[in-house]
């Protein structure tokens, strides 16, 4: 997809990536300009609606986007709601779901794949007076109010093709759509790559506010030894605890090398990193891997995932080896007035 892989085979895969990419492209087309002609049925929930999504597959940190604006309306005293579309919610709820409700034990998230019944829920079972969709761009059945799309800063344009030759889930004219632009992950790349990203989203979208941020490293987390219910964390962890040490870290997210750039910043040392699939769900032969992947280890490491992978995996350790979770939380650097701005503005 990146291009970078060379050669007689990479050239053909692309071919065929492409090929490929030619209905989805259409489909996607197809089913915007249905909704934009208004040929397709777009219903109203009694309470605002703010979306929150993306253009990209993977992960662009748009979860702790969410929690952003959740924790914004619970600070004004309206209560909010989390709404998604809730993959693999058949199997129990997933990673994004243990994770924010970790993080927002008194907001309510529903998941399905009707989210104007989740809306009439959350409304009538829960008293929620503002609705937060969380990966909704493309969901254009539900009426938004605001509509915030979130660009990985490290890779922002998703290779800047469409699904499967690239990531894009629709064309970049889809950020036309979009009330809001933010920006994450941006202290991971260069100032003046980030200048220049800006001034392209500037150039292409001048009327779009723009909102830049970074995932900013608090600290770590730990699950006791002894179970006190699921995804329940005890014990936190200062980031120190990394501070020139070597570390062994793995994932299941969408954007993985943002993960390993994270704790590099830390001053560690990097010296294994193990990636999964995004939202990958751990089973009994992934977790036996680990093990045997950490006991292989030097003693001295220390062995580091994610928030969402912790939760999903459930044990303090691997191999009588602690293991950590890295929790962040996203930091505006920029258009923060105008991002609180216009969150008021739904609610008022």
């Amino acid at each position: 997809m990146s291009g970078r892989r060379r050669g007689l085979r990479a050239d053909l895969l692309r071919v065929v990536l492409t090929t490929l990419s030619l209905p989805y492209a259409c489909g996607s087309n197809l089913r915007n300009w249905l909704y934009n002609q208004g040929l397709r049925p777009v219903l109203r929930a009694d309470v605002p609606v703010v979306s929150i999504g993306n253009l990209t597959l993977g992960g662009t940190g748009k979860t702790p986007a969410v929690e952003y604006v959740a924790r914004f309306y619970c600070a004004l005293g309206i209560p909010p709601a989390i709404l998604s579309r809730g993959y693999g919610v058949s199997q129990g709820p997933n990673d994004e779901a243990k994770m924010l409700r970790e993080l927002l034990p008194d907001v309510p998230h529903l998941q399905g794949p009707n989210r104007y019944l989740l809306a009439q829920q959350a409304v009538s079972q829960f008293g929620s007076r503002v609705l937060i969709l969380d990966d909704g761009f493309q969901h254009r059945r539900l009426q938004r109010d605001l509509d915030i799309v979130t660009l990985d800063a490290t890779n922002p344009c998703g290779y800047g093709r469409i699904f499967p030759r690239g990531m894009l889930r629709e064309s970049l004219d889809g950020l036309k759509r979009a009330d809001i632009i933010w920006l994450t992950r941006c202290d991971l790349i260069e100032a003046d790559a980030l200048e220049k990203l800006q001034f392209q989203i500037g150039q292409g979208f001048p009327d779009k506010p723009l909102v830049t941020s970074r995932h900013r490293p608090l600290h770590l987390l730990r699950l006791p030894n002894e179970p006190q219910g699921e995804g329940l964390v005890t014990e936190i962890v200062a980031l120190a605890e990394l501070r020139n040490r070597p570390v062994a870290a793995f994932c299941g997210i969408g954007n993985p090398e943002a993960f390993g750039g994270t704790l590099s910043g830390l001053g560690c040392e990097l010296i294994a990193f193990r990636r999964f699939p995004d939202h990958h769900r751990y089973s009994k032969e992934d977790v036996d891997s680990l093990r045997r992947w950490a006991s292989c280890l030097p003693e001295d490491v220390r062995i580091v995932t994610t928030h969402k992978d912790l939760v999903k995996l459930a044990c303090p350790d691997l191999a009588g080896r602690p293991l950590y979770a890295l929790r962040v939380a996203l930091e505006i650097l920029s258009g923060q007035d105008v991002l609180e701005d216009r969150l008021k503005g739904v609610v008022q």
